[in-house]
């Protein structure tokens, strides 16, 4: 019998699965190919230029799932100030190794409330979406909504053709019904992190508050 969880507040109770990345057993190789690219000097910062022309100097951003940090190193290199979340602790500890000083929790998307916020911005990118556990997408959403500030925009970026090992077909029309149900509307909708024209092939989103 699978374990139940408590459940978020005024939520119901979920099922603790797996997530689509543990499944995958992917950490270490993720982790040592980026840790690989920044030593060589590579451009790695595309999402977080984005993130950055979204925000005032000074923002406060969440990056919901930073991996081996390198998103929200830029933002602090940019800034913002900044709180890093991720569940995997081999990527924790490569974060802090790679990034020294870097504000990085070992903690689960799913385990935010409202009382973690409030935030200009909340970054989830690099396929954080689709390797979330079976079933958790709307909780996720809700979870990220609910920590935004008044004005608050989430950044949302995944492949919608050929994911990585284990993660998730998540069509853009999926992904929009789930992010209405919640309570969010899309403000824009890319190809990239460069905006380029919105395709089959990868997702960029910009999401706020219903009626916001």
């Amino acid at each position: 019998m699978d374990k139940v969880t408590p459940p978020r507040a005024g939520g119901m109770p979920m099922t603790a699965r797996p997530t689509r990345w543990q499944e995958a057993g992917a950490s270490g190789n993720f982790g040592k190919r980026f840790a690989e690219l920044i030593a060589a000097g590579k451009d790695v910062d595309g999402e977080a230029r984005l993130a950055d022309a979204l925000l005032p100097r000074g923002a406060r951003v969440l990056d919901a799932g930073a991996g081996m940090g390198r998103v929200a190193a830029a933002l602090v290199q940019r800034e913002h100030d900044v709180v890093a979340i991720e569940p995997d602790g081999a990527l924790v500890e490569q974060a802090r190794e790679t990034y020294p000083g870097l504000p990085i929790e070992e903690r689960n998307i799913l385990d935010l409330s409202p009382d973690d916020g409030p935030f200009d911005l909340v970054v989830c990118v690099g396929n954080v979406i689709v390797y979330l556990a079976e079933g958790t997408e709307r909780t996720a959403l809700a979870a990220m909504r609910d920590v935004l500030g008044e004005r608050g925009r989430i950044l949302v970026g995944f492949h919608l053709q050929d994911p990585p090992p284990h993660a998730r077909v998540y069509t853009a029309a999926e992904f929009e019904a789930d992010v209405a149900s919640v309570g969010l509307r899309v403000d824009l909708r890319a190809g990239s992190y460069e905006l380029h024209p919105a395709n089959d092939t990868y997702g960029v989103w910009i999401l706020s508050r219903a009626g916001g």
